[in-house]
């Protein structure tokens, strides 16, 4: 009984230590999406919708054939350029002279929820797209696990203390 208490004391202190290591540190479990509009105008704005729908419609494919969070940023990282490209033309085609930047980068994001998940504020890794000026309201949501792409049945969530308890446990 005595060694029951002793594991359930040490695993209660882990799983405290994990929390309190964590804080401010970036989550690696997730890879977010944030896409910056040029400016608040009505225009700017909707054409930050456009694009959005046509980023997830190009990396939808991609991203429901990785299997984790590194393959997921491998993936974004190496088409940076040809979302950068396509999202140009969209400008271009919609009559807006400015361009797009596209890149892998960590960001601090504030509590959200999607659905049944909720994801802390925190610094997470992101693909951070910036239309022109980037300085209008934004949109964002998570590119893995998928929460915001269209064929999201291959989603596997992960949890940090089944990771440990199994760790612990074997």
């Amino acid at each position: 009984m005595r060694n029951k208490i002793m594991i359930i004391v040490l695993l209660v202190i882990c799983v405290g230590l994990c929390v309190a290591c964590s804080i401010g540190r970036v989550e690696e479990s997730y890879l977010r999406i944030h896409i910056r509009a040029n400016s608040n105008f009505a225009i700017d704005q909707n054409i930050k919708y456009i694009i959005k729908d046509e980023v997830v419609d190009y990396l939808t494919p991609y991203v429901v054939e990785c299997d984790n969070f590194d393959s997921v940023k491998g993936v974004i990282k190496a088409k940076a350029r040809d979302i950068e490209k396509m999202i140009n033309a969209i400008l271009k085609n919609n009559g807006f002279d400015y361009k797009s930047s596209v890149e892998v980068d960590k960001e601090y994001f504030p509590t959200r929820t999607y659905e049944s998940c909720t994801l802390e504020a925190n610094i997470y890794d992101a693909v951070i797209i910036r239309l022109g000026e980037g300085a209008g309201d934004n949109w964002w949501c998570v590119v893995y696990p998928p929460l915001c792409f269209k064929d999201t049945q291959n989603v596997v969530y992960k949890s940090k203390i089944m990771e440990i308890i199994n760790r612990v446990f074997g």
